[in-house]
Parts: structure tokens; C-alpha cells; sequence
């Protein structure tokens, strides 16, 4: 029983949507629709990704959105990866930024290259304005801090990440942002993001009522940012609970996840 409750509970992806509404959002992108995969890890859904891959055609999103480890460093490959692009940019445009895992493959400018020949849109350290109609919003992206460090013992060394954030903070438009590192909100907050979108948190884990999230990269035990939304000020962050797993290997109360999210100008 315990070892079909860990199949079922790493294997059965969920769709987890929410409505976002501010008045920032320009009327023609009101019912825009995001759809956000993270942390996949080298994980198969299914032959050439087709479980992943069927569940967000039923979505229908207007863009997808990949917040960081797509590989896993420790058993670096990219078959799997790019089934699920090659079949997720059929679907929709797909913008996408760097995690630790990419970080510290030293293959990245590998898996860059794939991606971008894929025609994904690499937003590290970049930012793309999105236009429809005679409006538009702008995209950032930020490279994950740990192209800076070598290993978990290193910290994060976030110079890098405050520096371009500087230089995005007084953008009139409104703004997402793509990182991978939920425990960063304050910096994300601090320089005036509006909608910020992130994985690496693997939703704690293990989940548990009322504690949540047990433990977290970056976080530690009962970590604050591990799934759903958190408000700060007037920036707002989605936590993915993500999709794959790396060192500890099994999901508790904690299946892999899509997040789906739908922009409103207003609440009516």
C-alpha cells in the first residue's frame, strides 16, 4: 500500500488554477491564461512526456511559463526535456529561466541551446514586452544566483539578481517576473514586482495539515514560500509546487503540479 500511495502521489499530476486581479492589467489581456511548469527534474510523464503534455493542451493557455530546473545535475540528460518542449511549444510560446539545477550541470550553454533552437524564449537576466491590441505588459527573467556559487554551502550570492531587479523597479507597465527562488519575495516586493511566478520549494516536500511544507531547498525545516499564492505589499507570488524530484526522491501529500493562472482587470 505505501508503495502504490508514493507511485500515485509522484506520479498524478494536478492542475492548480487561480484567478489574479489587478487593475494594472490592461483590458485587452483580461482572461489572458498562464499556465506554469517548474522543477520537472528529469521526470517522465508517460512515453515522450504524454501525460504532461495532454494535461496542458486541455488547459489552453495563451503562454506557458518554465520557472527553472528542467534537468537535474546529478543525472544530467535532455531526452525527456525536450519532448516535453518539442510538444509544449505546439501548444503555446514558452518563456523561460534558469534554476540551480542548470546552474550546476555545467552543461547549460547545452541545454540553452536546445531550448533555443527550439524556439523557447530564454528570459535570463532579459525582459520582452508583450503586446495585444494597443496595449502591453512587460516579461523579466531572472538567471538563477547559483551560476555564482558551486554548491548548496555556498549560500546565494544575489548581487547579481538586486542589481538587474535596480534596474527594472521604476517600469510603469505592468510587470512579471520569472525566477526560480520563491525565498527571495522580498527582493521581488522591495523592487516594486507586480506578479512574480517561482518553483524550487517542491512544495516542502511533505505536506502536512496545518505545518504545510516540511522542509525546502534554500528554506530549511518549515519553510514560509512552498505552494499557492503570498502577498507582499503590492506584489504578488505564485509558488509551484513543481513536477519532479531530486535529492529526497518521493512526494507526500504533495503531487506534481501545473499552476494555471488567469489575469483579470477586475474582480467582476
Amino acid at each position: 500500500m505505501i508503495v502504490c500511495f508514493s507511485l500515485w502521489q509522484n506520479n498524478t499530476i494536478v492542475i492548480s488554477q487561480y484567478d489574479y486581479v489587478n487593475s494594472k492589467i490592461p483590458s485587452s489581456f483580461d482572461g489572458f491564461k498562464i499556465a506554469q511548469i517548474s522543477d520537472l527534474h528529469n521526470q517522465n510523464f508517460g512515453t515522450n512526456q504524454s501525460k504532461l503534455l495532454d494535461k496542458l493542451s486541455l488547459i489552453n493557455p495563451d503562454i506557458i511559463f518554465i520557472t527553472g530546473d528542467l534537468v537535474d545535475y546529478r543525472k544530467y540528460k535532455t531526452d525527456g526535456v525536450m519532448s516535453f518542449i518539442d510538444g509544449a511549444i505546439d501548444i503555446a510560446p514558452i518563456y523561460y529561466v534558469s534554476g540551480n539545477h542548470e546552474a550546476w550541470s555545467n552543461k547549460y550553454d547545452d541545454l540553452k541551446t536546445k531550448l533555443l533552437d527550439a524556439g523557447v524564449i530564454v528570459l535570463d537576466n532579459q525582459s520582452i514586452e508583450l503586446s495585444k491590441e494597443n496595449s502591453s505588459i512587460i516579461l523579466l527573467g531572472l538567471s538563477d544566483p547559483d551560476f555564482l556559487t558551486n554548491d548548496y554551502f555556498d549560500g546565494t550570492d544575489t548581487s547579481t539578481m538586486e542589481n538587474q531587479l535596480s534596474q527594472w523597479s521604476n517600469l510603469n507597465q505592468f510587470k512579471i517576473l520569472l525566477s526560480h527562488r520563491p525565498e527571495l519575495f522580498h527582493l521581488y516586493s522591495d523592487h516594486q514586482m507586480d506578479l512574480i511566478f517561482t518553483g524550487h520549494a517542491h512544495g516542502g516536500q511533505i505536506r502536512l495539515p496545518l505545518i504545510k511544507g516540511l522542509i525546502a531547498p534554500d528554506q530549511g525545516i518549515f519553510p514560509k514560500y512552498t505552494s499557492g499564492t503570498y502577498t507582499k505589499d503590492l506584489s504578488t507570488m505564485f509558488v509551484s509546487r513543481g513536477l519532479g524530484n531530486s535529492v529526497f526522491p518521493i512526494r507526500i501529500f504533495n503531487p506534481p503540479e501545473i499552476v494555471v493562472v488567469c489575469l483579470k482587470t477586475s474582480a467582476e
